[in-house]
Parts: C-alpha cells; sequence; structure tokens
C-alpha cells in the first residue's frame, strides 16, 4: 500500500498570501487610477477649452448665425450620420458647435464654420475613468464594479474601526510613516464618507443600469427590456414627414420664449434626413439636479412634447440626476472645486490604504518598489501625455500605459525607494513647467488668456510645490 505524502500547508498558505497580495494591489490600482482621473475629469469643460484657448468665446444665442452654419456643415459633410448637434454656451462652455457622430466645427461669430473641435487629451483623461480604455461595454462594468467595491469598502471601514470618528482629528507625523498614512487614511475617510459614498452609488450605477434593467424586466416586464427603459426614459417620438431640412431655428425661438428661465444645453436632431427625424432640445432646469428638460419637436420646428424628467415619478428624476451628482455639476465652478477636493481625498484614501499594508509587512518585495512608482508615475505619465499632445498624433492613452511599464521596469532595479520617489515628483514637475512653458510658445497670445490660465496657473502652482518640497525629502532619505 503507498501512502500520500501530506500537503504542504505551509506552502499552499504562502502561495495563497501571495496571490492575495498580488490581487489587492491589482484592485487598489485600478481603484486609484479611477479616483484621480475621476477627479480631473471633474473639470472636463475647462479642460477643452485649455487645449484649444484661441477659439473665439461668446455666450449669445444667435439663431440666424446658427441656422446658417448647419447649412453649411450639413453641405461639407453630406455622409450618413444617425445624429447632428449643436452645442449651446449653456453648456459650461462658451462657444457655439456643430457636429455630427463623426467630426464637429466651432462655430464663428457670423455663422461661418470655424476650427475643428480637437480635444483629444480631455476625451482620453474621461475615458480613462469611465473605461479604463477598455472596451466601452466591457470597461464601463468593470468600472462600475470598482464603484460598489467602494461602497462595500467604506462600510466595512467603519465596521472594522470602531476608534474611526473619535480619531477623526487625530494626525501624526515622523517616523516610518506608518502613523501618518493610518491618520491620512481615516480621516479623510470619515470627513468625507458620505461624498465617497454618493460617487460610489453613482459610479456603480452607470455600468450596472444594464444589469438591473435585466433583472427587473425579468421580474415584472416578462423580459421585455425595453419596457423598462421606456418607463425611466421618456420613448422617442414615431413620425411620419416629408423629407426637409429641420428647421432648427423655431425650435430655438420656442425654448426661448416658453422656458425662459432655463439654458439651453444642446440640441440633438436625430434620425436626419430620414421620415421619422425629430429635433430634441436639451434645456438645464435651474435649482434642480436632473441634467435636463427634453423638449421634443417635429421636422418643421413645432413643437411635441417633453421627456418629462422635471416633473415625472421620482424614480425617474433620481435617475436622470445621477450624470450631475457624480461629476459635481450643478453649483457652476463652486460645486466642481468642491469635487476636486473631496475626490483628491478620495485618491489619497486609494494610496495611503497600500502604502499602510506594506509598512506593516514583515517583507519587502517588488510591491513595495511598484506602488509609489504607480501613485507618482500615473501623473506623470498623463503630463507626459500632455506634452505629445501639443505637437505629435499619437495613440495618447497608449502612450500612457506604455510609459507606466517603462517606470514599473526601471523601479524594480531601485534600491532606495525613498529617493526614486523623490525623483519621480521632481520629474513631475520638471514636465509641468516644461509643458507650460511648450504650451505658452505654441499658442502665443491666446496662451494668456482665461481658458488657458484658469489650468495652467494651478498646474504652475503644484510643479513649484513639488521641486519645494523635494529637497527636504531627499534630506530625510
Amino acid at each position: 500500500m503507498t501512502i500520500s505524502k501530506p500537503m504542504n500547508t505551509p506552502s499552499i498558505s504562502k502561495r495563497s498570501l501571495s496571490a492575495h497580495a498580488w490581487l489587492g494591489l491589482f484592485v487598489s490600482a485600478f481603484m486609484y487610477i479611477i479616483c484621480l482621473s475621476g477627479t480631473l475629469a471633474v473639470f472636463h469643460q475647462e479642460l477643452e477649452r485649455w487645449e484649444q484657448p484661441q477659439v473665439p468665446e461668446t455666450a449669445l444665442v444667435d439663431i440666424p448665425a446658427i441656422e446658417k452654419a448647419y447649412d453649411s456643415f450639413v453641405e461639407t459633410y453630406p455622409e450618413e450620420t444617425d445624429h447632428m448637434y449643436i452645442v449651446f454656451p449653456g453648456s459650461g462652455i462658451p462657444r457655439v458647435v456643430v457636429e455630427n457622430d463623426h467630426v464637429a466645427h466651432f462655430m464663428n461669430t457670423d455663422g461661418t464654420l470655424g476650427e475643428v473641435e480637437q480635444s483629444n487629451w480631455t476625451k482620453m483623461l474621461v475615458d480613462l475613468h469611465l473605461y479604463l480604455h477598455l472596451p466601452k461595454s466591457f470597461g464601463m462594468i468593470l468600472v462600475s464594479a470598482f464603484g460598489a467595491l467602494l461602497c462595500a469598502l467604506i462600510l466595512s471601514g467603519f465596521i472594522a474601526h470602531p476608534r474611526i470618528i473619535k480619531d477623526a482629528f487625530r494626525f501624526r507625523r515622523g517616523g516610518t510613516g506608518l502613523q501618518e498614512n493610518i491618520d491620512l487614511h481615516n480621516r479623510f475617510s470619515v470627513w468625507a464618507a458620505p461624498f465617497h459614498l454618493m460617487i460610489g452609488v453613482t459610479g456603480a450605477y452607470f455600468g450596472l443600469a444594464t444589469i438591473l434593467i435585466a433583472i427587473v424586466s425579468q421580474a415584472f416586464y416578462a423580459g421585455d427590456n425595453q419596457a423598462v427603459i421606456d418607463e425611466i426614459f421618456t420613448p422617442e417620438p414615431s413620425l411620419e414627414q416629408p423629407l426637409q431640412r429641420p428647421q432648427i431655428g423655431n425650435a430655438i425661438e420656442y425654448i426661448q420664449q416658453n422656458a425662459p428661465e432655463g439654458e439651453l444645453l444642446f440640441l440633438t436632431v436625430h434620425e436626419p434626413n430620414t421620415s421619422g427625424q425629430f429635433i430634441e432640445a436639451y434645456v438645464k432646469e435651474p435649482g434642480r439636479l436632473i441634467y435636463s428638460e427634453n423638449y421634443r419637436f417635429d421636422v418643421q420646428g413645432n413643437f411635441l412634447d417633453t421627456s418629462n424628467y422635471r416633473d415625472g415619478d421620482t424614480a425617474k428624476q433620481v435617475v436622470y440626476s445621477m450624470y450631475r451628482l457624480h461629476f459635481g455639476e450643478f453649483a457652476g465652478i463652486a460645486s466642481k472645486l468642491l469635487y476636486f477636493v473631496l475626490g483628491m481625498m478620495l485618491t489619497v484614501v486609494s494610496a495611503t490604504g497600500i502604502n499602510i499594508w506594506l509598512l506593516k509587512r514583515k517583507t519587502t518585495d517588488v510591491l513595495n518598489q511598484w506602488w509609489p512608482t504607480l501613485v507618482w508615475g500615473i501623473p506623470v505619465m498623463l503630463t507626459l501625455s500632455a506634452l505629445f499632445n501639443l505637437f505629435v498624433d499619437i495613440r495618447i492613452d497608449l502612450s500612457i500605459w506604455l510609459g507606466l511599464v517603462v517606470a514599473l521596469a526601471i523601479a524594480t532595479r531601485q534600491q532606495n525607494i525613498r529617493l526614486w520617489v523623490n525623483r519621480l515628483k521632481q520629474t513631475l514637475a520638471i514636465l509641468l513647467i516644461l509643458f507650460i512653458v511648450l504650451y505658452t510658445v505654441k499658442f502665443g497670445l491666446a496662451g494668456f488668456s482665461l481658458p488657458a490660465l484658469q489650468i495652467n496657473i494651478p498646474l504652475a502652482f503644484f510643479a513649484a510645490y513639488l521641486l519645494f518640497k523635494g529637497p527636504k525629502q531627499t534630506e530625510q532619505v
């Protein structure tokens, strides 16, 4: 009889612990990237203006000029498209844009087509936050899953740390940095917990909505997903009309006369050049969190109905408020600044959580080199990609990930982690200064306009802070 050898339990336990560590780093890395990119993306409208500061700006809505620009655009781009759009200054960017599903042009004040809209870096940043640069259907679900995980982490954090409220204003510095990281992690977690929970819930909604719709449809609508969607989002009108150019001027005049208190965000022509085409105007309601109230018109600009988001069921209003709640677009620059501060708190919480775990470990391995490289490498790569975007037409999303891989490879050869991190910070500062200089050279006088300065001045202050703080940290190494 052959007696089998007992399983090497310590070895399995050790391997499991190692796998758990790598999984924790993987999850935390993406959580950090999502939090950081989302915090920056709060200013996506300001960033779009910053990318093209030379474009003339206006707050006026000149109907004849807009009609002229629309007609010119259609003649210039006759290819098929599912939608035509006109974006108005009320959207948060004081420029008028005419676009289809393929290309967009700014409108000059006389109604002629201006420059092609190019906001590659801003779109890259938003895509990083929403999809992690993955295919959109998969990326949205993955990012939303992290939103649900964030909610679980917040709740479990309060349960696991009974003194977290009591120690809400305690902050200790010095030593190995463990107590400093613990205090930062716990303080920011407590102070901004309601905000972080709201961000987690709204973030989870965007990707998991399709799953929830499928569940509700099976439970109450005999599997009819469209019936559930129609309950939440008002169904589109069904029309049969002679083919003609949409009379968008009539629709805009109706909004100005019947909703003068609202701000016209943008106007969409659905299914242009078909008998079922119709016009939909999105109007921001003052004092409301819903994204907009939508007004529908036929091809001649005759009013049909509204989407009833303003006065509809509570569930419909809640769903249509998710966007403004998640991105802070409800009280102008004040709410954006608040979201930036609270978002940076969440980003710090994401980073310090792993810092604490690394400092508590009895072993040191490549994770100790990779984690701080990721934390500071992502801002470095974002800055480098913005620098590339000034002069080179490349896949800036790909450059970020390739650059990060290179940084991680270099990090594995670093013996002094604190010195390496300080070099990353100094590199970030130098790149920011270099970017501002080259940006100003490229755009000339436009580099001193409001769209440019409202981004470049904070970047310059942050670069100065990193350079000032760097030498002090080097002395402590």
